[in-house]
């Protein structure tokens, strides 16, 4: 480009010169003022040359920049196109409508849960679940389901830290989100103050491996759970578990625990799991009064242990599980009690009927807990529909076998509409 530029200046100062011979011979060579002109319309005709080097000199200058420019904004969409950071925004809503035996049915089980997952390269990811429900009294509840930060350590294994969900048993780490549940509710047990604790705070690394023969893990060390009491006549029993993730241990006493499961074979998993610590009762109800008090009792004995399997075969899903929940006696201290046990299991089928897009579905659940009126033989039937994989529709019948005093319906029925995003 500069040779060609350069032979095009040299023939812009030639045509120049040349133009300027033909007014010197017709002014005959003596007249000086006459010269004078000439000069200074060859000075003039140098400067346009001049002007016009500069201008190419410019243009060459400008298209320079522009293949620099070129060359950076490559650059650019090449690290966009692989970035170091990725974000991911998912989650699941719903909205229900119940109808008990002999009372009014009523609109609910509003819930909105966006789920944030933000990565950086393939070493760490901060994921994030919120729960935003609409309450009976038309308050907004809002929760922290889980907020971790995770460091993919390597092929076989996860560092998680924060507050994850509880890896005892399968329901709340990988079935609670109401469009993969399969009913509208989960199983009595598996809810809060139940035989299954929820979420902890604390450490965990899972991960998998194996070739022929495939398995995962989960071991964790988290902060312990608290304990409901119960005060009437001077006596003192325990209401319930407090396993939601704390993040303060009130006693200092961490719970370890873990799960293992094995794929045997494609469609089939077993999996085992348990937990130890210390829990303290934290809250006393004094059911006379009907008022609540604080107080930190004595560490009592925490252990949990689970089993649970799924088959999966064609359009048959068939699964079920285990928990219970033992805690040791304290007698004495606030809240001074004999021990307690919570323990529940289900078993639930459900069949894809691909062609229509439908899927009956059938629950049996059998919750055991300290106290009579909370226990329950539930049977489940729903009949559901895919709009897609995820959107679903559930029309769920539920007949609870009760002990007298229950505030457990007999029967119920349940709509839920569940979109998964």
């Amino acid at each position: 480009m500069k040779k060609r530029d350069n032979t095009i200046l040299r023939k812009a100062v030639m045509a120049v010169v040349i133009g300027a011979f033909p007014l010197t011979s017709m002014a005959g060579g003596s007249d000086y003022d006459v010269l004078q002109d000439q000069v200074k319309v060859l000075q003039q005709q140098l400067e346009r040359v001049q002007k016009a080097l500069k201008e190419i000199e410019t243009k060459s200058a400008s298209k320079q920049d522009m293949e620099t420019a070129k060359s950076e904004f490559r650059e650019e969409i090449s690290n966009a196109m692989t970035p170091n950071t990725l974000v991911h925004l998912a989650g699941y809503a719903n909205v229900g409508y119940d109808s008990e035996a002999g009372k009014d049915g009523s609109f609910n089980a509003i819930q909105f849960s966006p789920i944030l997952h933000y990565q950086y390269k393939d070493i760490f990811m901060l994921e994030a679940e919120l729960e935003f429900k609409a309450e009976a009294d038309g308050e907004t509840e809002v929760e922290m389901e889980y907020m971790s930060i995770d460091w993919f350590m390597n092929d076989y294994s996860i560092l998680v830290a924060g507050k994850f969900l509880s890896p005892i048993g399968t329901f709340r780490q990988n079935l609670h989100p109401s469009w993969i549940n399969k009913m509208a509710d989960a199983p009595p047990g598996f809810g809060h103050d139940g035989a299954a604790p929820t979420s902890d705070v604390g450490l965990q690394v899972r991960g998998g491996f194996g070739e022929k023969v495939r398995s995962n893990y989960a071991v964790y060390v988290a902060n312990g759970p608290e304990l409901n009491a119960a005060s009437e006549d001077g006596e003192f029993e325990l209401e319930g578990i407090m396993a939601e993730g704390f993040s303060t241990d009130v006693d200092g006493e961490k719970t370890i625990g873990g799960r293992y499961g094995i794929i045997p074979m494609a469609g089939l998993e077993i999996g085992l799991s348990a937990a130890t610590g210390k829990a303290a009762v934290t809250n006393i109800v004094d059911e006379d009064a009907g008022t609540s008090m604080s107080v930190l009792g004595n560490s009592r004995s925490y252990d949990v242990f689970g089993a649970d399997f799924s088959w999966q075969r064609k359009a048959l899903d068939f699964r079920g599980e285990y928990i219970q929940t033992k805690i040791g006696e304290d007698l004495t201290g606030p809240g001074a009690s004999e021990g307690a046990d919570w323990k529940t299991w289900y078993l639930q089928a459900a069949y894809m009927i691909p062609s229509v897009s439908l899927e009956p579905v059938l629950r049996y659940t059998d919750f055991d807990s300290p106290h009579a009126s909370e226990d329950v033989k539930q049977w489940s039937a729903g009949l559901n529909y895919h709009f897609s994989n995820h959107l679903i529709a559930k029309l769920n019948y539920q007949s609870n076998d009760v002990n007298k005093g229950s505030r457990i319906p007999e029967n119920k029925w349940l709509v839920q509409l569940a979109y998964g995003f």
